[in-house]
């Protein structure tokens, strides 16, 4: 029991020492070394829980999707709607980024050009956003028009664009994120639909004048 204890702290040592590296230097420059250094392990024993760097990559990854995971399970329950949860669990996920160094260091991994096996957090990132889009689509919360694949892939997008602004000055990514939802939930959501005291019938007109002539979403 001992043993093992002691083998667990040592592989989340490993996973925290290594999201920090990754999410300040990224993969490439990243070097194993400098990680068992950070973590106060030997090489031998980092070798012994994860026989490469992308072995530990991924496993970053996956203690980054998992924190996201919790927070979806802890915010369903409450949330009225699909669309209420996509963007209170967006919202979340990028004061997540500014505040846990394991969720920065998966966004920024997952898509890194310098991996061969990355965006595995990504895609199930991407995933999860457009299977909300599609489910709030079903609930008739999305306007006319809006296609969920492209709104996926602008909300994706500006997660991962948030992320980068955040690294300088993490605490305006939640300002930032705010100003993200007022500027895109009226080109969003369904008329009439209320989130956190934004009614955004009121911008409507404003809104279906901007999306005459302009592509959907």
């Amino acid at each position: 029991m001992v043993k093992q204890l002691r083998a667990a702290r040592t592989r989340q040592a490993l996973v925290l020492a290594a999201a920090e590296i990754f999410a300040a230097d990224g993969y490439a420059l990243s070097s194993l070394p400098a990680i068992s250094r950070r973590a106060g392990v030997s090489a031998g024993a980092l070798h012994f829980h994860f026989p490469s760097k992308d072995a530990l990559a991924m496993e970053v990854e996956r203690a980054a999707r998992r924190s996201v995971e919790e927070l979806v399970a802890d915010r369903q329950p409450a949330a009225p709607s699909p669309l209420h949860l996509l963007v209170t669990v967006t919202r979340e996920v990028l004061v997540a980024v500014a505040a846990d160094v394991v969720v920065r260091a998966g966004f920024r991994l997952s898509v890194d050009p310098s991996r061969k096996n990355g965006m595995g957090f990504g895609c199930w990132w991407r995933g999860w956003v457009r299977e909300e889009l599609l489910r709030a689509q079903r609930a008739g919360e999305l306007a006319d028009g809006v296609s969920p694949d492209r709104a996926a892939t602008l909300i994706v997008a500006a997660t991962l664009g948030f992320e980068v602004l955040g690294v300088p000055d993490r605490d305006r990514i939640a300002p930032h994120a705010e100003q993200f939802w007022t500027l895109v939930l009226p080109q969003l959501a369904a008329r009439g639909e209320q989130f956190a005291g934004l009614t955004l019938a009121d911008s409507w007109p404003r809104a279906q004048s901007a999306r005459a002539g302009r592509s959907p979403v």
